[in-house]
């Protein structure tokens, strides 16, 4: 069952006219929310601490670099897979890795269109019943404090600016600006940290989809040029992982990371072709 559909529903037909309300609700997609585990829920996956990786496979690095930090895990069998429009494996794990300048103090920076950067950002799924250790944390490195997650799936809706959004509603929707009493109700319904699994991506900036097809097609391709929208339709979000203050992450100025796949991708289990990209204030 999909929770908090009710309220956006109420929150779009309060604020909106009829037809653009109806227009935007269908744009919505469900999403697997990880919110800290109450003693009464089931663990679905955690931040921080140390992670489990196969026997025998060591440690991301960037070469050159150094070591990635771990950020987060999530047990894919604890996920209502059926509740979301992505194909997410039924069973294993899925290992988030990110290199947060720990190592340099934040000299190197990975980013979606620089591709010399791309190892400094991992994706790892480690299959259900591969044997695994926990790993020691590498010199140099600090394990971020571990805070176990509940999956709770809701609907997400998509950023103002997401291609979707251009084409789905009536120009001048976008250009007058939302009604401020609706986008006050979309901001007062979403609290706490937004960690997710799959729904649409909650952008600090611009939408991420964009950034990750920018980076695919290259630094010599305009951020007007209509490729790009065309490109960001091939992604969707794998995970998203924002400022969490009992886990001590801080992504730049109150940021997230977030990382994308194309949906064969993700379909064929290839976690190795995810794109990363990090948004802060």
């Amino acid at each position: 069952m999909i929770s908090g559909m009710t309220s956006l529903h109420d929150i779009a037909r309060t604020h909106l006219p009829a037809e653009l309300a109806e227009r935007w609700l269908a744009l919505l997609r469900p999403g697997a929310h990880l919110v800290k585990a109450t003693e009464s829920e089931a663990v679905a996956g955690r931040l921080g601490g140390r992670p489990a990786l196969p026997q025998g496979e060591t440690w991301p690095v960037w070469p050159g670099h150094g070591p990635l930090s771990f950020v987060a895990s999530v047990d894919c069998a604890a996920v209502p897979v059926g509740a979301l429009d992505i194909v997410l494996p039924a069973d294993g794990s899925l290992l988030f890795f990110y290199f947060d300048g720990q190592i340099d103090d934040g000299a190197a920076y990975v980013a979606a269109d620089e591709p010399d950067t791309w190892a400094g950002a991992r994706v790892v799924y480690v299959p259900a019943g591969v044997p695994v250790a926990e790993c020691a944390v590498p010199v140099g490195l600090e394990a971020y404090p571990e805070v176990s997650l509940a999956v709770r799936v809701e609907p997400t809706a998509p950023d103002v600016w997401h291609p979707i959004m251009r084409a789905a509603l009536p120009k001048d929707a976008l250009d007058d600006g939302w009604p401020e009493e609706f986008t006050d109700a979309l901001y007062d319904h979403s609290s706490g940290p937004g960690h997710r699994i799959g729904g649409h991506a909650d952008p600090v900036q611009n939408p991420v989809e964009q950034e990750i097809a920018h980076g695919v097609l290259g630094a010599d391709v305009g951020w007007d040029d209509p490729r790009v929208d065309e490109e960001a339709e091939h992604w969707v979000l794998l995970a998203q992982f924002d400022t969490d203050d009992d886990a001590d992450m801080m992504w730049g100025d109150c940021g997230a990371l977030y990382w994308l796949i194309r949906p064969q991708d993700l379909a064929e289990r290839r976690f190795d072709r995810a794109m990363f990209t990090m948004q802060c204030c």
